[in-house]
């Protein structure tokens, strides 16, 4: 899973970026300090790796992974060139989701690039350049389309599913938030890659002061919160100025830091929930003494297709998935213990993988 880190000048991007990455992207009090887009790799918390690696003494342990693109801040123009302009753009592109820093917190020592905060404003710039970016190439397609579909009848909801997408879009509205009844409709509309179809997560970044009751208090947050269900996007809260702080604690350090402010969970660790809720998305494990595994899939994959995230063999040759819960094997103590009580399930190819569950799969190539 690929996540851009997105938004204006100074509203924490880059100091987010390093903070959850341990990353080296310059975090600056001007605007494009961040020119090339920096990339970092995170591991993705989950409390049953460890148990696991207990019980089986494995050799080896291997979280599932999201990868961060810290994009360069945008202005106004960005579609026509200004500040970084479709280099910013072309960014976006390459991602699953977008991950959108909005300043929500006041501070005269921090420059805002438009001179004062205002979430809802700077939310709307960047989402107007990328509608616009959109635009053009719809436009273009249209014209493309409109000529090939005189000779070929195929094209012709195409170019309607085009029209509908061009009002939509010229109205100021998201690509995302645009539906069609047929599935058929919307492979096409998927087909298109428009930025404003990318699911989006907004990023509140508050005080320290405000962390605690989860930016209940905070106003900004509220009309993010608003903006957000409108639109059917997530938020979450953080505090990019305390993620650096502890991104350098160790995980008991970090815990006690948190605790002291009033925190269950670190920034990164409500990104993640967020971002796997956004986009549908869980995780099996694989365990044995040579390693155990996290393996991040859709929701409502197929036992075939889940193996096949192993290798293409798996899913090949997938004769049959064998499937203990998590929270069944750590209380019985061993997968013998499990099948004994008739906790370990044979599953065939219709069935629906889960998260949490454990899975040995048999197959035959």
């Amino acid at each position: 899973m690929k996540l851009g880190i997105v938004g204006l000048p100074n509203v924490g991007k880059s100091t987010l970026f390093n903070s959850m990455t341990l990353g080296k992207a310059e975090a600056a009090n001007y605007p494009f300090c961040t020119i090339d887009p920096n990339v970092g790799v995170v591991a993705v918390p989950d409390k049953r790796i460890a148990p696991l690696v207990e019980l089986y003494n494995s050799k080896k342990a291997v979280p599932a992974v999201i990868e961060f693109v810290d994009i360069a801040g945008l202005v106004k123009g960005a579609s026509k060139g200004e500040g970084l302009g479709n280099k910013f753009l072309s960014h976006i592109r390459e991602v699953d989701a977008i991950v959108h820093v909005v300043r929500c917190f006041d501070d005269t020592n921090v420059v805002h690039v438009d001179g004062s905060v205002n979430p809802i404003r700077d939310i709307e710039t960047i989402n107007f350049e990328l509608i616009f970016s959109d635009l053009d190439i719809i436009e273009r397609r249209i014209a493309k389309t409109a000529k090939m579909a005189k000779n070929d009848k195929s094209l012709r909801r195409e170019l309607e599913i085009l029209e509908t997408l061009k009002s939509e879009l010229e109205a100021g509205k998201n690509a995302r938030t645009v539906k069609f009844d047929s599935e058929d409709d919307m492979e096409i509309l998927n087909s298109f890659q428009l930025l404003t179809s990318k699911p989006v997560l907004y990023a509140a970044n508050v005080s320290e002061e405000d962390l605690a009751d989860d930016g209940d208090s905070n106003e900004y947050v509220k009309a993010v919160r608003e903006y957000a269900k409108n639109e059917n996007s997530e938020v979450f809260v953080l505090s990019a100025k305390i993620e650096e702080e502890i991104s350098d604690l160790d995980d008991e350090e970090k815990k006690e830091y948190l605790d002291a402010l009033g925190v269950k969970e670190s920034g990164l660790e409500k990104l993640i929930s967020a971002s796997y809720k956004l986009l549908g998305l869980i995780s099996y494990l694989t365990a044995g003494e040579p390693e155990v595994r996290a393996w991040t899939i859709k929701k409502g994959t197929k036992a075939p297709q889940a193996a096949g995230k192993i290798h293409s063999d798996f899913e090949r040759g997938f004769i049959r998935a064998e499937i203990v819960s998590f929270d069944d094997l750590i209380r019985l103590g061993s997968m013998a213990a499990a099948k004994e009580q008739g906790l370990v399930r044979s599953e065939g190819k219709e069935y629906d993988v889960k998260d949490g569950d454990i899975i040995l799969f048999r197959f035959n190539v």
